[in-house]
């Protein structure tokens, strides 16, 4: 399938990453990219920037080396209550969010727990998706997540780092499963290639082969075009973003 979106990266301000982010762009545009999304990682992460750093997202120019740039974050979720840690002000000034499990903010506990946190963050109404999802430290009761999801526009990511099999140890075939079941739901997909290096910015190679080996409908992968993610944004109730009326 055709992806010209890369919805997750990371710049050197995650602490654990290496490129800037002119350099991600850069690559985005080698990769054939007409747009991507910044997403570090929020605060509760260790090494993680403080929030006056996604609340300045808005000095970001809309486009870099004729790449397109969503402004965004990838938050940690916090708790079975489904807080995230996007700081109220900076809200305004993002474009897209992601929620996702990490290990050291939320300690892997047990199946219900964790998908009653995930629904709770869905329906929170704070992230426009969720990420990696395959991780088996997480587990969850995919039908509940998937449906609910679906219910509140909340977008499913299916995640390149993961699928190279040497992360998040035994999330491949979940990940099967995941896209085979949001298939069968009608979730919205979106593809991040979660990069930590400028030369993995639009590598999404393995998440076109998964939604093609399943049969993804391409008018429910938000990554297909442009125009396909800028109206997912305003589905999700996110005012439009002017400079990108032409795309």
């Amino acid at each position: 399938m055709k992806l010209v979106i890369d919805t997750h990266t990371h710049t050197y301000a995650s602490g654990h990453a290496y490129s800037t982010l002119i350099e991600n762009a850069q690559l985005a545009k080698q990769n054939g990219l007409q747009m991507f999304c910044t997403t570090d990682h929020a605060e509760s992460m260790p090494g993680a920037p403080h929030y006056w750093f996604f609340s300045n997202q808005r000095v970001l120019p809309r486009f870099l080396d004729g790449v397109a740039v969503i402004r965004g974050v990838e938050s940690n979720i916090l708790n079975v209550d489904g807080e995230v840690d996007i700081h109220p002000t900076t809200e305004r000034n993002l474009d897209w969010a992601i929620a996702s499990f990490h290990e050291p903010v939320f300690r892997p506990t047990d199946k219900e727990t964790h998908t009653q946190a995930l629904m709770n963050v869905i329906k929170g109404g704070r992230v426009d998706a969720l990420g990696h999802l395959g991780n088996p430290h997480f587990d969850f009761d995919f039908e509940r997540v998937l449906q609910c999801a679906k219910d509140h526009n909340v977008a499913i990511e299916i995640n390149n780092t993961t699928l190279r099999g040497n992360s998040r140890m035994g999330s491949v075939k979940r990940c099967y499963e995941l896209a085979r079941l949001g298939k069968e739901i009608g979730v919205y997909f979106t593809t991040g290639s979660d990069a930590h290096f400028c030369h993995d910015v639009g590598n999404l190679s393995l998440v076109s082969e998964l939604l093609d080996h399943v049969g993804a409908d391409s008018d429910k992968v938000i990554t297909h075009n442009c125009r396909q993610f800028l109206d997912f944004l305003v589905l999700r109730g996110r005012d439009p973003i002017d400079e990108y009326q032409s795309l």
